[in-house]
């Protein structure tokens, strides 16, 4: 087995590799584009993943509260 020597944070220098790559695929007009369109993905992303956990808070606090009612619903007292 083969272990990977070198692997870790990436560095300044390999930032600017990776910098060079991006300016010569999409070119430096583009560039302002890609990073526009990679914020605007982000932030949906986090949009949707607090509203994603705000829901699953709001499902947890409502069957605890249904559990701990005592008195019964409305369906349940005219169903006599």
């Amino acid at each position: 087995m083969m272990l990977a020597v070198g692997i870790g944070p990436i560095g300044p220098f390999e930032g600017l590799i990776i910098l060079a790559v991006v300016v010569l695929i999409f070119g430096v007009g583009k560039l302002g584009d890609v990073g526009g369109a990679l914020g605007r993905s982000v932030r949906e992303f986090r949009k949707a993943a607090k509203e994603d956990d705000a829901e699953d808070e709001q499902l947890v606090s409502a069957s605890s509260s249904e559990e701990s009612d005592p008195t019964p619903s409305a369906t349940e007292t005219h169903s006599n």
